[in-house]
């Protein structure tokens, strides 16, 4: 026992199998004792778990700049987990309730439009995220990745960008629960602090329960998500063809030529551009997910492929439904509090305005349920973030704790800590809305910034690839999009940034604002980007980093399989016995 620990703790110049013989990847459990000594056990820091293992030389010496390694955090992520998380994972408030200011700002044309566009984008950046998970499923996932394939400055920017814009998130999306549930009359009577403590214990005893509770959770919440999405579409194409006994009778596309398709001409377009993206958001979950999944190569390729559907389906299908049903114009678009209030959801609009009762108060629950899902990955995002950075010296080491679960324990209970700013709530309306709106712009491009160094990652990952040698047959799976499908989505990921810059600066509506209230705008729309340069700058000084040179890429620490051409050879022949009918599933899912 004691060697294996100490191979742990030395690392291993070759990474483990998935025959469950490696020394690492999996946490240590304790069988003895009564159930609840064992609960108790399991709090413990596992002292065989690391983060990041120490990389080591052919002669067993310690590289100079480490590369990342295998994670020691519970592999207990099984397929229909990941598949779920990337099918319904990020169908949250973006979609529910952010869509109707996007309808209000650029009309249902520009909505499509938008949405298309992003989906487009975000196809190319989820494969070439699948591409690099499945070849390397570590710790920390893309943060990771920008250390390695990019600059370690930028890779230190990026995960801490990441881990701040979930942190922030949790608090948020628990307010906005507890102001979905004031839809209902009764609730509105109840101190919004009971709503709060009730959510931000749910929300905290999903997450201790480890990564199973997490994918059990989100597998739940997702199936109800898309059920939701399913029967609104069914619902409104219903509705529009005048199928409704006492409703609204046909009404086709009317909408999209009184009071028109387009509104605030381009300007409206890019704005719902930003709507669009932040839409989409928790997506990239799928590739962070990599490193907590028993086989990523097999599970990861089938939950990457279904983000195609999920684009065209609950997104493309259901906001072009929801653009022949309301009106830009509805006063409702416009009169919710915020993004959280479910008042101001096109969705709950569309289905009222067409007479129907009960439904409108089922897509509420949706919604909240939808809020809950949002902050249960927040939790989960940002702890396994903080977790990586810290077993790679970037972070306080007592955050890379790994206790013997396998769970993050300290930087759960961080986030979670975090959660308690909820509570300002009880402050008031004003006080919680200007607390929350510089909350909301600490994340704001946060992703963004997130999805153009994964495209990034990957075009150089591809260059070194070839430099150092090898061929794209050696790798287990491969983007769809390709190297010019990063490019397409890098380049869409800088138009976006310079998109939020001018819709900032001077957003729609401007000429009545005073110079004052312009600089607060852009502050609270741009404020991620002086963030990041700060983290990229300062560490840049410290640790004077520089872009890693094509040669110098490491391309082989963190792989799982030591034989994987064998394994490859093998299911490809197996695959070209399959039917017709087989390949072409296989290849869209």
């Amino acid at each position: 026992m004691e060697s294996k620990e100490k191979d742990v703790e030395k690392g291993s110049p070759s990474p483990p199998r998935y025959d469950g013989t490696a020394d690492y990847g999996t946490a240590e459990e304790t069988k003895t004792g009564t159930k609840f000594s064992r609960f108790i056990d399991s709090f413990k820091r596992n002292p065989n778990a690391r983060v990041v293992t120490e990389a080591v030389d052919e002669e067993g010496k310690p590289l100079e700049d480490q590369p990342p390694a295998e994670p020691a955090l519970a592999m207990k992520l099984k397929p229909r987990h990941l598949q779920m998380i990337a099918i319904g994972g990020s169908i949250g408030t973006g979609l529910f309730v952010g869509s109707g200011s996007a309808l209000a700002n650029g009309g249902p044309a520009s909505l499509v439009i938008s949405f298309g566009l992003i989906g487009i984008m975000l196809f190319c950046t989820v494969h070439a995220l699948g591409e690099l998970a499945v070849a390397f499923p570590v710790a920390g996932s893309f943060a990771v990745y920008s250390t390695r394939f990019l600059d370690p400055a930028w890779g230190f920017a990026m995960a801490w960008n990441y881990a701040l814009s979930w942190l922030v998130t949790l608090p948020l999306e628990i307010v906005a629960a507890s102001i979905t549930i004031s839809y209902w009359q009764g609730a509105k009577d109840v101190n919004p602090s009971a709503w709060v403590t009730l959510f931000l214990f749910l929300i905290i005893s999903i997450n201790l329960f480890g990564v199973r509770g997490y994918g059990e959770a989100e597998f739940v919440f997702s199936i109800i998500k898309v059920a939701a999405v399913i029967g609104f579409i069914i619902l409104g194409i219903i509705i529009d063809v005048g199928g409704i006994p006492g409703g609204p009778g046909y009404m086709g596309a009317k909408y999209w030529y009184n009071p028109g398709a387009f509104h605030n001409g381009f300007k409206g377009l890019c704005s719902v551009f930003i709507t669009a993206a932040f839409s989409f958001s928790g997506t990239e979950l799928v590739g962070l997910c990599a490193a907590e999944t028993e086989n990523p190569r097999k599970s990861l390729p089938t939950a990457v492929k279904q983000v195609f559907w999920r684009i065209c389906l609950f997104y493309m299908i259901s906001l072009t439904v929801v653009g022949v049903l309301v009106p830009y114009d509805d006063p409702n678009l416009l009169n919710g509090s915020g993004s959280s209030d479910a008042n101001a959801s096109p969705f709950v609009i569309a289905v009222r305005n067409a007479g129907i009762k009960a439904v409108p108060s089922i897509m509420n629950v949706v919604i909240m349920i939808a809020v809950l899902s949002v902050g249960n990955s927040a939790v989960y995002g940002s702890s396994r973030t903080l977790a990586a950075l810290a077993d790679r010296g970037q972070a306080p080491k007592i955050l890379g704790y790994i206790d013997r679960s396998g769970r993050p324990l300290v930087s759960i209970l961080l986030a979670s800590a975090i959660g308690f700013f909820c509570y300002i709530v009880a402050a008031g309306t004003d006080t919680r809305e200007a607390a929350f709106n510089w909350m909301v712009a600490i994340s704001g491009l946060a992703v963004i910034f997130t999805w153009g160094s994964i495209c990034a990652c990957h075009i150089r990952f591809r260059q070194a690839w070839k430099a150092q040698g090898h061929t794209l047959d050696e790798l287990a799976f491969r983007s769809q999009a390709g190297v010019v499908g990063s490019w397409i989505g890098l380049v869409m990921n800088i138009l976006i940034l310079v998109a939020q810059f001018w819709t900032g600066f001077a957003p729609v509506g401007y000429g009545g604002m005073a110079g004052g209230e312009r600089t607060e705008n852009w502050f609270m729309s741009y404020l991620a980007f002086p963030i990041v340069l700060c983290f990229y700058i300062g560490f840049k000084v410290v640790r004077r980093t520089r872009i890693k040179r094509l040669h110098e890429i490491d391309i082989t620490s963190g792989r799982r399989e030591l034989n994987l051409q064998e394994i490859l050879e093998e299911e490809r022949a197996e695959q070209a016995r399959w039917p017709r009918w087989k390949r072409v599933y296989k290849t869209f899912c």
